[in-house]
This record gives C-alpha cells, sequence and structure tokens, in this order.
C-alpha cells in the first residue's frame, strides 16, 4: 500500500511562510499515483479542500489562491506545499491525500491519507 508522511508545520507569526512536504512510500513499482492533494482541519469545521496537482496541473481553493503554491516531484513521490503570508485563519491540520491504481492488477483507484501536520499562525 501507498503510505503518506508529512512534515514542515510549526509556529509562524502571521505574514510569515511555512513549507510543507510529504512523502508517499510503498510499493511503487506496482501503484502508480494520480492526483495529490493538501486538506486541513481546523477546529470545530470539516475537512478543507486546499490544493491538488495531477499531470502538472494544479488547482487551489479560492482562501488561499495567490498565497499556496503546489507542487510535486514525480520521481521522488513528494508533493509540497508552499505557503506565504499566512494568516490565523490558515491555522489546522494540514492533511496529504493521494489517489492511487495498483497497476499489477489494475484495481483501484484507491485513496489514502497522511496523518497531517499542524500549523499554527499567530496573529
Amino acid at each position: 500500500q501507498v503510505q503518506l508522511v508529512e512534515s514542515g508545520g510549526g509556529l509562524v507569526q502571521a505574514g510569515g511562510s511555512l513549507k510543507l512536504s510529504c512523502v508517499a512510500s510503498g510499493s511503487l513499482i506496482v501503484y502508480r499515483i494520480g492526483t495529490m492533494r493538501w486538506y486541513r482541519e481546523a477546529p470545530g469545521k470539516q475537512r478543507e479542500f486546499v490544493a491538488s496537482i495531477n499531470g502538472g496541473v494544479s488547482n487551489y481553493a479560492d482562501s488561499v489562491k495567490g498565497r499556496f503554491t503546489i507542487s510535486n516531484d514525480n520521481a521522488k513521490h513528494t508533493v509540497d506545499l508552499e505557503m506565504t503570508e499566512l494568516k490565523p485563519e490558515d491555522t489546522a491540520v494540514y492533511i496529504c491525500n493521494v489517489d492511487y491504481i495498483d497497476v499489477a492488477s489494475l484495481m483501484g483507484p484507491f485513496e489514502t491519507w497522511g496523518q497531517g501536520t499542524q500549523v499554527t499562525v499567530s496573529s
């Protein structure tokens, strides 16, 4: 199975920047990764879509567009989220999400989630 590990979260002042990384691991010879996404969960709120990337095409939630940049390295099986001009409302657990297919059995797409990394933005 594909497993995801996020890193890069922390405490930052409003207006600052952070870079989050997500690394996929597993039997990547037999799994093909499709869309890679970042979500976030703030206290008392539902999980919110942040950004996605697939085939070089990226999409962003309106709330982060122009401030966040998603990128990936297919060879390294990573997806990053560069966050700038951070606001207190960006405070949340940021979670990596990936769709993938078992190319040997053609089963899927499957979905896997990381455990998340905490981002806290102080005012």
